[in-house]
């Protein structure tokens, strides 16, 4: 059996950003190679495939490439996949097949030549992969690539945040379906199905050309609501509940989120003052965020709210991330977190969120998980917001 093949089964198909776009990034990248003095780069992860390739893969256990040099683009996938890697991808591909341990390198040695500066993601690759590359390749010199392609990824393009603006809508519409299933005795699953089968709609209409896939909702209540990230479950809704409202759009890879607070029929005078303070913090870090301000000053000021209501020790993670290609099992741009410890000087066209979030745990008054959250991109002279769901008590006591 072969150990590489391709398949080109069917046309390339259309996709979210014309060819321009994908162009105008490798231009980029390969500029930075040159002044990095870089010859050939191996992708190895899922945001930095598809941001220079426009092809999300579904690893299950297999390594995926994609090589850029300054003349080719090509991806490496596995035969489980078919043709679909070289429909949807921008440049070419090789398939290499299950028949033989490590056909993916055969692969990789098969286009990459063994001399020169090679990139890869030191921040992905393991360290069984890595050694494996270069006993491959032992005349190469091996370089970091990835806080070059984070930092080109921080700064959007017009494409980008054209369809970053749409995933708000999108996540906006989840948000009223969440709103619109809620009810006594309703479980947190069903909340879910009900807004995340309204997002998917959305996507499927706006972009019918697109990969379905990845779009989620989770739906916190009571003590649920404890964790950003808890997943949904089948507690049922009940009258006084503190509800996290967490809409997440998938738009080939690009993710977009929506999070509110809420409570269903009615909230106690201490849930009403975490929530208020909360929401102060939320309105005040919509107001700093411009150009020219450090990720980790806005972080500094916004605590002093906190310290103020005496919540900043309830506080659960930084106040904000960037957006792009990246979802909760792939990516992040670490390098534009609004977090003490991030200096990043903020710029036109990067998208950040607002989202402070405070917990109080279970056994003290006003216990509960509280966020809001909003999607900001960066002009010349402050920033404009892409969320519309409304947040605060006055308009998120659901009844």
């Amino acid at each position: 059996m072969e150990q590489l093949i391709t398949i080109k089964n069917g046309n390339k198909q259309n996709s979210v950003f014309s060819s321009e776009e994908i162009q105008n990034r490798l231009r980029d990248l390969r500029s930075n190679m040159e002044t990095e003095n870089i010859d050939t780069i191996l992708f190895t992860s899922i945001h930095n495939i598809n941001y220079y390739n426009h092809f999300v893969y579904c690893s299950f256990g297999r390594p995926y490439g994609l090589i850029v040099n300054h003349d080719k683009i090509k991806s490496i996938s596995a035969n489980i996949d078919g043709g679909q890697p070289w429909r949807r991808g921008f440049g070419d591909n090789i398939i290499y097949t299950d028949w033989k341990k490590d056909n993916y390198f055969t692969a990789v040695k098969n286009e990459i030549k063994n001399k020169g500066r090679i990139g890869i993601e030191y921040d992905h690759i393991n360290l069984e992969n890595l050694k494996k590359l270069k006993d491959l390749l032992p005349n190469a010199e091996f370089v970091d690539i990835s806080r070059i392609s984070m930092r080109q990824r921080m700064v959007k393009s017009v494409e980008e945040i054209d369809l970053i603006r749409n995933g708000a809508q999108v996540a906006d519409i989840g948000g009223a379906a969440c709103v619109e299933a809620i009810g006594e005795g309703i479980p947190e699953h069903e909340i879910s199905i009900h807004s995340t089968t309204a997002m998917v709609r959305e996507i499927a209409h706006r972009y019918p050309e697109s990969d379905i896939m990845d779009t989620w909702t989770w739906f916190q209540s009571g003590i649920n609501t404890d964790g950003a990230h808890n997943p949904v479950t089948t507690r049922k809704i009940h009258k006084g509940d503190i509800l996290s409202l967490n809409c997440f759009p998938m738009i080939q890879g690009y993710y977009t989120a929506l999070e509110r607070t809420l409570f269903f029929e009615n909230a106690s005078e201490r849930h009403l003052e975490v929530w208020q303070a909360n929401v102060e913090v939320h309105q005040h870090g919509l107001e700093i965020i411009k150009p020219g301000v450090r990720c980790c000053d806005i972080a500094l000021e916004l605590n002093d709210i906190f310290r103020k209501h005496d919540l900043l020790q309830y506080r659960t993670f930084g106040y904000g991330h960037s957006f792009g290609t990246l979802s909760h099992y792939y990516g992040r741009e670490a390098g534009l977190e609004l977090r003490e410890d991030i200096e990043t000087i903020l710029e036109p066209n990067m998208v950040i969120s607002m989202e402070p979030m405070v917990m109080l745990p279970e056994g003290l008054p006003g216990a509960g998980g509280y966020r809001e959250h909003d999607i900001l991109v960066l002009t010349e002279d402050g920033a404009i917001n892409l969320t519309g769901f409304p947040f605060g008590p006055e308009h998120n006591i659901i009844s």
